[in-house]
């Protein structure tokens, strides 16, 4: 049976357009072996498609939108017909596989928290993001779902990214770090000490102690640790590296005297590099991890081709059974508030 993926129409800066081209290309590349369901207002979207078809593709009425600038919690309540709130629905139903959306991110996880729940045991969903490294990649989380944290709530971050490493990114026993100021456990603000005690007796975990901020991209940890608001920080500093690196590059080419042909095998060169930390290296999109569901959130300026790529990566995460492992790892570690 074909992997139904839900996706929100509506959501994105250029949605419903950016939406429908990164929907039609990934469906259209899955020649039969995936079925992509768009969520909105129907007639819309047939404009929008302007009669463009192709095998697998449907689309679902949802009539009400969220807005980008809509408070999360209020357009849930007040726009129960929006596509968000349709596409979670439908995916409780187990009409679908897996969910995506580009829209608003506040309301994508309340509405998820909303419509599907926790899995057992989880007080916080995470959002993690690969991190591009000497070795390849490593998984940072939380970035951005949980501002304030408790020491328990990163312990769940570490079992799930945990879980979610062995799972996408095909590593058997991956390595924890705890993102801190210094190496040492006494290193650090109170919840990072906290959690630092609740890590060394974790038996479950890799744990390999605390990591600086200078040892993730020497890939210090498969899985890096950290609240919401530190883990903003590392994201969006990561972003600005995929455009400040090359602009340095050029002005220092400005500044030598080396031939055309040299600067431009130079600048392909760091341009490569710093597209290492393009987010749709790896996906496009990146899971709420610990809903009872299978739901990836997106940047809202997200291109075509980011879409494309979520739905595929979507596709495998159902494909891979990403819920039940998660369920898995945290079967027997139920935390409390």
């Amino acid at each position: 049976m074909a992997i139904r993926v839900a996706v929100d129409a509506m959501g994105g800066d250029d949605a419903p357009g950016a939406v429908i081209e990164g929907t039609l290309r990934a469906v259209r590349a899955a020649r039969g072996t995936m079925e992509v369901v768009l969520y909105g207002p129907k007639e819309r979207l047939r404009q929008e498609l302007r009669g463009a078809t192709a095998e697998g593709l449907r689309i679902v009425d949802a009539p009400e939108v969220i807005e980008m600038g809509d408070m999360p919690v209020a357009a849930v309540r007040s726009k129960p017909r929006s596509s968000v709130l349709v596409g979670l629905s439908e995916h409780k139903q187990g009409r679908t596989d897996a969910f995506i959306s580009a829209g608003n991110t506040g309301a994508t996880v309340a509405a998820s928290l909303f419509s599907l729940g926790r899995l057992p045991g989880v007080v916080r969903p995470a959002m993690p993001t690969c991190y591009p490294t000497v070795k390849g990649v490593c998984l940072v989380l939380d970035i951005g779902s949980n501002m304030d944290s408790k020491a328990e709530h990163l312990l769940q971050f570490a079992r799930l990214g945990a879980a979610y490493c062995r799972t996408l990114l095909a590593v058997d026993e991956p390595t924890v770090g705890l993102l801190s100021v210094g190496e040492e456990p006494a290193k650090g603000n109170e919840l990072v000490k906290a959690a630092h005690a609740l890590f060394s007796h974790a038996p479950d975990l890799r744990f390999v102690g605390n990591i600086e901020g200078r040892d993730i991209l020497h890939h210090g940890a498969d899985v890096v640790v950290c609240d919401g608001f530190i883990g903003n920080v590392v994201l969006k500093l990561g972003e600005s590296i995929a455009t400040a690196i090359p602009d340095m590059v050029r002005q220092e080419l400005r500044c030598m005297d080396v031939s055309a042909e040299v600067a431009h095998v130079m600048e392909d060169v760091f341009s490569k590099v710093a597209q290492r930390f393009n987010s749709e290296q790896y996906g496009g999109g990146v899971p709420l991890l610990g809903v009872d569901g299978t739901v990836f959130i997106m940047h809202g300026r997200s291109s075509a081709s980011a879409i494309g790529r979520c739905i595929r990566m979507a596709s495998q995460a159902a494909t891979l059974g990403m819920r039940a492992a998660l369920e898995s790892a945290l079967r027997t570690h139920v935390t409390t508030p």
